[in-house]
């Protein structure tokens, strides 16, 4: 009996250890990103999360790290690069220093027209082959994400393009807006999304150009007396994961996360534009800001004073490129 019960014993003592043994880790996929949950981004990164985790049935645990928790806008892609993190969703801006320039075009002031333009551009070839530029660097793209079209603030009041003169500018890490900035005889200085708030209370800088939606969520209007809307240029981010980590992963795993940042970009997407609306209604109602509309004539002004900027990119980025976008917002508006 004695040796029953002991061969009994051993028998679910070694069923207990295989168990958790046996028991498959999920996948953990940590997507880090440098706004505010409740931004556009912020909202499509629990998106993705609440999707891809519904659709892997729980193979895949996504760990969202919003307002620059893990890493800041300097170092985010290095990281990814090294398999430190899987997923990003940086600016277009941030490839340029990467190497790929292509990406700059989208900092170009006044290229995009409006959403229309955006989303043939970024959902047709033309999107695609600039995606597919990021293997080289290690990196896949998985999709566009909007934010917006920015607005320029300052604690004076921005009208012509004499009133830029000598005032200094947060940028994103870009040389087109560098070329924007020296274009108006500003002093733009590159800085961190996270740092942007501190820096305008303090007076580090005295203004910046940024969303509707990323103005409110980062309280800017509280640090700034005047915003002027141009819409002049365009915020959006594109999607990311560690190429290698991307690759090895199961097929089926791999079209279940697809399917979900396919969802999660059209869910980003259509926030946007309703994020921007609310934000801009919510900083007129704090009286904070004074918002300036510009006219016909003034808008015009801001237009010819950023035409060199186009000349100054056009060697880094190609003027075929620059023109592609061109005849695409033609095509569009006629």
């Amino acid at each position: 009996m004695r040796t029953f019960a002991t061969a009994a014993s051993i028998a679910i003592l070694a069923l207990g250890l295989a168990g958790p043994a046996s028991a498959q880790s999920p996948i953990i996929i940590k997507f880090s990103h440098v706004v505010a949950t409740d931004t556009p981004k912020g909202k499509g990164a629990e998106k993705f999360k609440e999707l891809a985790e519904k659709y892997t049935g729980g193979k895949v645990k996504v760990e969202v790290y919003p307002n620059s928790t893990l890493y800041k806008d300097k170092e985010e892609l290095e990281a990814l690069q090294l398999g430190s993190v899987q997923m990003l969703a940086p600016s277009n801006s941030k490839f340029g220093p990467l190497g790929i320039r292509e990406f700059e075009v989208f900092d170009l002031p006044y290229i995009l027209p409006d959403l229309k333009t955006l989303r043939k551009v970024t959902e047709g070839p033309l999107g695609i082959r600039l995606l597919k530029l990021l293997d080289a660097k290690g990196i896949t793209g998985l999709a566009y994400w909007d934010n917006g079209f920015k607005q320029m603030s300052a604690n004076k009041k921005l009208v012509t393009p004499a009133d830029y003169q000598g005032v200094k500018f947060r940028i994103q890490s870009s040389r087109v807006l560098q070329a924007q900035f020296k274009a108006l005889s500003s002093l733009p200085q590159v800085m961190a999304f996270s740092e942007v708030y501190q820096a305008l209370q303090t007076g580090v800088v005295d203004g910046q150009e940024n969303t509707w939606s990323n103005i409110y969520t980062q309280k800017m209007h509280e640090v700034q007396k005047y915003i002027t809307e141009t819409n002049h240029g365009y915020i959006g981010y594109v999607v990311i994961v560690n190429k290698k980590f991307w690759d090895d992963l199961p097929a089926d795993i791999r079209d279940q996360l697809s399917k979900a940042m396919k969802e999660a970009t059209a869910f980003s997407n259509a926030q946007s534009q309703k994020e921007n609306d609310d934000a801009l209604a919510e900083i007129k109602k704090s009286g904070k800001s004074e918002i300036i509309k510009l006219t016909g004539e003034q808008d015009e002004a801001m237009r010819k004073a950023m035409e060199p900027v186009y000349k100054d990119a056009a060697g880094r980025v190609g003027q075929p490129l620059i023109d592609e976008f061109l005849k695409e917002a033609k095509s569009t508006t006629n």
